[in-house]
């Protein structure tokens, strides 16, 4: 079941009736039966591996709150650490490194007793595995109490709008809401149903369509000339943003309506001026758990380095978000990408303030316009990785683009113009939110007459163009 299935259409307005009918105090239960019901009805084994993290972490964190002895603390946490990756680092990396030594073994004639194996990757395992590992160290750093009841400590591993793709929460955040007894909030449950059909809106409509035009011509490199390949390069940043952010958008509204408060995911990444912001603005759960749980720790470890120690940490965080994207060589060589943008801003940081500061440029449209172009240009070249399906594609996408030049391909007129049409609607209105976010009010004009037009039009797009078998989201695969 996902948020675009008609299951889920089914699905989620009866759980809303239960949950809000269900005595404040058994709520907590009514969400986690939901959240097991969604997830067993993708692949009901899958639901024992989230059962298995989940007990393994209730035990772990409570081991580590009733000890005082450091030591055996720290031991706790590792141990149950390792026990949370072991699932994550089978079902995604182990074909992998099995496939890859049986190829290399069999060029030396060598023969390797186990065969080439492929795994189905359990949706979401990447997540709720962060969410997880984000509660142990917490509960060891002493900055929450383990959670005594194991029911509620199972709902925040799987609830369910949060489960397949995040957003990547806290258990500081969330627990507290598991245990209150919220009354029903109209403005939330408001917000959440546009937040929702918003989020409907960037993958159905922008999102799976674009994704149209991009599959076209990466799915066929060698047939596409530079110019195509380049659009296509442009667009896929795009694409990612409305499906990931689309998804996003589903889930924290779906919280919403359940009386939940969901950290935000994306802030218009695109306006950044900045690789820096650009990843305080994308991807904003994911970025903030590597900050705190690896960025910041290796940092304190390298300080004696002092810059050169802040660079190092950004490279090997960045190198381990490309892991966790995938195991393949062009996530790796993205993330040091990713890395080696970011330690060069590190390392220029002073001088670029002071020349802006000596010429007055942050207040210069030009000067917000030349730095969001570069930084999108930097960020798309480096997406050509994150998309291309191995290193010589990838590569064969960067010479075409300075080689062979010729006409756009167009494919289809109509899914064309529909698609640019639909992306330059949301880059509008992500440029109103942005510069001018209280002239242009729909969703939130005082005149009823006015959002309810705005609600209708954005509904009637969804049904009129939507692409309502474009497949699942983008981040199922990670």
């Amino acid at each position: 079941m996902v948020f675009t299935s008609i299951n889920f259409l089914i699905f989620f307005p009866l759980v809303v009736v239960l949950y809000y009918i269900t005595p404040a105090r058994y709520r907590w239960l009514t969400l986690l039966v939901a959240s097991y019901f969604f997830y067993i009805n993708i692949k009901p084994v899958f639901a024992l591996l989230v059962a298995g993290v989940t007990v393994s972490t209730y035990f772990f964190a409570r081991l580590i709150d009733n000890t005082s002895v450091e030591s055996k603390k720290k031991r706790y946490m590792v141990i149950n650490i390792i026990l949370i990756l072991l699932p994550l680092f089978f079902f995604k990396y182990f074909s992998v490194l099995n496939n890859s030594l049986v190829s290399i073994l069999e060029e030396n004639g060598l023969r390797w007793p186990l065969p080439e194996i492929q795994l189905i990757l359990p949706i979401g395992i990447s997540f709720y595995t962060f969410m997880a590992i984000g509660y142990t160290i917490d509960v060891y750093n002493e900055e929450i109490e383990s959670e005594k009841n194991i029911g509620i400590l199972a709902l925040f591993v799987s609830f369910f709008p949060l489960i397949l793709s995040g957003p990547i929460e806290r258990a500081k955040n969330m627990l507290p809401q598991y245990h209150a007894q919220n009354p029903f909030n109209y403005e939330l449950f408001v917000q959440g149903l546009k937040f929702i059909l918003w989020g409907y809106f960037m993958k159905l409509v922008v999102a799976d369509r674009v994704g149209i035009y991009i599959n076209a011509v990466y799915e066929n490199i060698p047939e596409h000339n530079g110019t195509s390949l380049l659009f296509a390069s442009i667009l896929y940043p795009f694409q990612v943003y409305a499906d990931l952010g689309g998804y996003s958008l589903i889930a924290i509204g779906t919280a919403n309506t359940l009386g939940m408060q969901v950290m935000q995911n994306f802030k218009r990444p695109f306006f950044a001026t900045s690789m820096a912001e650009l990843w305080r603005r994308w991807h904003i759960s994911l970025i903030t758990w590597l900050t705190d749980y690896v960025y910041t720790p290796l940092s304190f470890n390298f300080r004696r380095w002092k810059v050169w120690g802040i660079v190092t940490a950004l490279i090997i965080t960045f190198m381990l978000s490309g892991i966790w994207h995938g195991a393949a060589l062009t996530f790796i060589i993205w993330g040091l990408m990713q890395g080696i943008f970011l330690s060069i801003e590190a390392l220029t940081i002073k001088s670029k303030s002071g020349f802006e500061k000596k010429y007055n440029l942050t207040r210069k449209k030009w000067y917000i316009f030349a730095g969001c172009l570069l930084t999108f240009i930097l960020f798309a070249a480096s997406q050509i990785f994150g998309r291309a399906p191995n290193v010589s594609d990838a590569l064969a996408v960067y010479s075409g683009i300075i080689t062979s030049q010729g006409p756009l391909f167009i494919g289809q007129v109509s899914t064309f113009i529909l698609s640019m049409a639909s992306l330059a609607l949301l880059m509008s209105k992500d440029f109103v939110d942005e510069y001018y976010p209280s002239r242009i009010l729909l969703f939130g004009n005082e005149k009823k007459y006015v959002r309810v037009l705005s609600y209708s039009s954005v509904l009637i797009l969804i049904l009129l163009i939507g692409v309502f078998d474009g497949g699942q989201f983008i981040y199922f695969q990670f």
